[in-house]
């Protein structure tokens, strides 16, 4: 299954948590330092919350999860065969999690699609790759 990620820059991470735990009816699947996901089956949303007060955007990025890693790539090859551009990250850690991904470039909000691999014990690979199309390409604040 296939689900919608909306990842969110949030002024307070706890009260953040309360309110969209209320609103889902569903506890975080994932709370790390300035960092919550929720894994909702209805409407099936990724909803990621980072601690992010100085943000000047609501919408920290967007993007798909889904399952395996041939979804990765096949999505990858429908994006790119519609004229699209991409930035392949392939194997990376972000968001507390070893994933596979890649980014499609050119919209107002960044956009991904993923899967993951693994849980990881950090925010973010200390040295992600970036290209100048590409800065912050992980999603930390």
């Amino acid at each position: 299954m296939s689900r919608l990620q909306l990842a969110l820059n949030v002024q307070h991470l706890d009260s953040a948590i309360a309110h969209y735990s209320k609103l889902f009816g569903v506890e975080p699947a994932k709370v790390r330092p300035g960092y919550a996901n929720f894994a909702i089956v209805n409407p099936p949303l990724k909803l990621v919350l980072i601690e992010n007060p100085t943000a000047t955007d609501s919408i920290n990025h967007l993007g798909v999860e889904v399952q395996t890693v041939d979804e990765v790539r096949a999505e990858h090859e429908r994006v790119t065969g519609v004229g699209l551009p991409t930035f392949v990250e392939g194997e990376t850690t972000c968001c507390y999690a070893v994933q596979d991904k890649f980014w499609v470039e050119g919209g107002d909000h960044k956009f991904e699609v993923y899967t993951v691999l693994a849980d990881a014990n950090r925010m973010e690979n200390s040295s992600k790759a970036t290209t100048s199309a590409s800065t912050d390409v992980c999603c930390a604040s």
